[in-house]
């Protein structure tokens, strides 16, 4: 068994290295620098197409997050993912995402395939590997222009093709450790360079644990994030989530290295349905300027 998970933890190192020579971009409809804190915890789909399926049932997971202060033209991030397990060790989801910053709309639609693989015949162990195919969508919003909106230069834009996707993710679980390394948006690393997009993520990789404490507190996961962004200095996120009161309450918080933190609370009912609120403050460039923003997250778990 050690020796397998061993394995596991050098393949995994190996494949989150590989994008930080070759990553050149994820999405341009992802808050690279500031992504929606419900992927550290509470949908961790968002971040890696291998955890589509990962657990029995269909799970629906909405999210919606926006400035504190509402300023007009200020960032607003909306997500929804649906994913399930099919069976024979197959899973599959659907990842829509939408963010909007001024005059700009992103939004990006995927699917996604996942396979679990067992590693011993309980099956504790496994392997997850999951692809994602989307189509990215970006656009001007005609009905925000304060002028001419019949400017050719805003034409030529929304007459832009959408353009393919594909997002590559594997992962190690066996019950407490949990290993993550993904590289988004593939075909961005086939662009010629002046196409590649900036401010995007480049690679994600993760690292959880999770230390079991009574029945009050059934446990605390600690985690680390490693993540890249292009044109940027690579970030490490470091934080913890703490299980209250039989698995009906938790508390997280994570440290970012761009200056600025996100802390959560949430409620869960029965394994059914879940509720997060989450606040991360501004990154330390943007403090003087502007407040932090406030996310939302519902979670439905259905058939399991």
């Amino acid at each position: 068994m050690l020796h397998k998970f061993l394995s596991a933890v050098a393949f995994l190192l190996i494949l989150g290295y590989v994008p930080v020579v070759h990553g050149q971009g994820w999405s341009k409809g992802t808050a690279a620098l500031q992504p929606l804190g419900s992927q550290y915890f509470q949908n961790q789909y968002l971040a890696n197409p291998a955890m589509a399926g990962i657990d029995t049932g269909l799970h629906i997971n909405l999210s919606y997050r926006g400035q504190w202060n509402d300023v007009p033209g200020s960032p607003v991030t909306k997500a929804g993912t649906a994913d399930y397990y099919v069976g024979n060790r197959v899973g599959a989801g659907l990842n829509i995402f939408n963010d909007e910053a001024g005059l700009i709309k992103r939004t990006k639609i995927a699917m996604t395939y996942a396979y679990h693989l067992p590693l011993n015949a309980a099956g504790k162990d496994q392997l997850h590997f999951g692809l994602s195919l989307g189509i990215n969508s970006e656009r001007l919003d005609k009905s925000a222009i304060v002028g001419e909106v019949n400017d050719p230069g805003i034409g030529a834009f929304n007459r832009r093709d959408n353009y393919f996707e594909i997002d590559y993710g594997m992962a190690y679980t066996n019950g407490n450790v949990t290993l993550q390394a993904a590289m988004p948006n593939i075909m961005n690393n086939l662009r010629k360079q002046d196409h590649q997009t900036i401010d995007a993520s480049t690679f994600f990789a993760a690292a959880s644990y999770r230390v079991r404490i009574s029945d009050a507190v059934p446990y605390i996961e600690p985690k680390v994030c490693y993540r890249g962004v292009r044109g940027y200095d690579d970030l490490v996120d470091v934080g913890a989530k703490i299980v209250l009161a039989s698995e009906y309450l938790n508390v997280f918080g994570m440290y970012h290295t761009s200056k600025n933190c996100t802390i959560g609370a949430g409620f869960n009912y029965r394994s059914i349905t879940g509720f997060q609120v989450m606040y991360t403050t501004q990154t330390a460039g943007l403090k003087n300027y502007t407040s932090g923003v406030l996310e939302v997250g519902l979670v439905l778990h259905l058939f399991k």
